[in-house]
């Protein structure tokens, strides 16, 4: 196996959002909140917790995402690990999603990064997930502007 095969690499995206931290933690971490930006889920901002995202399935994707909360630090930063689940468990995609938010002047500097794309195997799942992520983080801004 070469050191190519086994490298992997990260897929980041940054947001500037005017909204102070403690919104954008509601937004990230609330189940039905989330699910207004992102996906069904089950989700409790628990470490250890195993939660689902869930969404209508389409060709090669059985719509079920499996995770577990890796870390949990209020306001600041939230990691989960990102699974395919059922027969696309196969191809053994597994990445962390991890959100640091840092509060700026205007409101939070927003800064996901989604790790572990294998380079060559996982090529597809990468590009999927840099046009999906630059997409949702809009729904995500939208949510956390109409809270209170």
């Amino acid at each position: 196996m070469t050191e190519l095969a086994t490298a992997t690499r990260s897929l980041v995206v940054e947001r500037l959002m005017p909204h102070p931290p403690e919104k954008v933690w509601r937004a990230l971490t609330q189940a039905p909140l989330l699910e207004q930006w992102l996906m069904k889920n089950d989700f409790q901002p628990i470490v250890g917790r195993r939660f689902n995202f869930r969404a209508d399935p389409i060709p090669h994707w059985n719509g079920v995402t499996d995770c577990e909360v890796l870390a949990v630090e209020p306001n600041r930063r939230l990691s989960y690990s990102w699974n395919a689940s059922g027969d696309e468990a196969a191809t053994g995609i597994t990445t962390t999603v991890t959100w640091t938010l840092t509060p700026t002047e205007g409101g939070t500097h927003l800064r996901l990064e989604q790790s572990g794309f294998r380079h060559g195997n996982d090529d597809l799942f990468y590009q999927g997930a840099g046009h999906g992520w630059r997409k949702m983080l809009a729904g995500l801004e939208r949510v956390a502007a109409g809270l209170s």
